[in-house]
């Protein structure tokens, strides 16, 4: 398969996995967003504001230090984490938990138009980044603290899995609402 025709179907799966945060999120109150069954978990607002900043600061940003003429050039590649993650193409299908910190734990939203606006914003910084993947020396690479050095083809793939795995994040949510 042509890299590009690979960048293609990532990008036309996030596009469908950003509709679909958009649609629902339609269907939630700002009070729902905000509703935690538990303290240590998120709630839905807060799930879908990490969607938002990991996608436009972590992948997508990743993506932008890759094209920097003075990125990190290495012949380094996954962990043997990340080569599992990538072979199976997604993550298994486990609840990750991130150190309970303000750091790493999201805000809870401001409002649904905030989310609506992040969501916009991740789709059209992901379209502009998918015109621009094949631009990028593939030894250009930016290390993910789990997965290893990734370049930006994979920190591109990495967004879709992302998305997708978090869909089960939030049936979990929804059935607790």
């Amino acid at each position: 398969m042509k890299e590009n025709q690979k960048w293609l179907e990532d990008l036309e799966k996030i596009g469908a996995l950003v509709e679909h945060y958009q649609k629902n999120l339609d269907r939630y109150t700002i009070e729902q967003l905000c509703y935690k069954s538990k303290d240590d978990e998120w709630s839905l607002g807060q799930m879908y504001n990490h969607l938002i900043r990991s996608t436009l600061f972590m992948q997508l940003g990743a993506i932008a230090k890759c094209a920097e003429e003075e990125s990190t050039e290495t012949a380094e590649g996954m962990s043997e984490h990340g080569q599992r993650i990538f072979q199976m193409g997604a993550f298994p299908p486990i609840k990750i938990k991130v150190p309970d910190s303000p750091q790493h734990t999201p805000p809870q939203p401001e409002s649904k138009e905030q989310l609506a606006k992040g969501l916009n914003e991740v789709w059209e910084k992901t379209q502009a980044w998918a015109t621009k993947l094949h631009e990028i020396p593939g030894n250009r690479k930016v290390m993910h603290p789990r997965l290893g050095y990734l370049n930006a083809p994979e920190w591109f793939q990495l967004t879709e899995m992302h998305l997708r795995h978090h869909l089960r994040q939030q049936e979990t949510l929804e059935q607790e609402l």
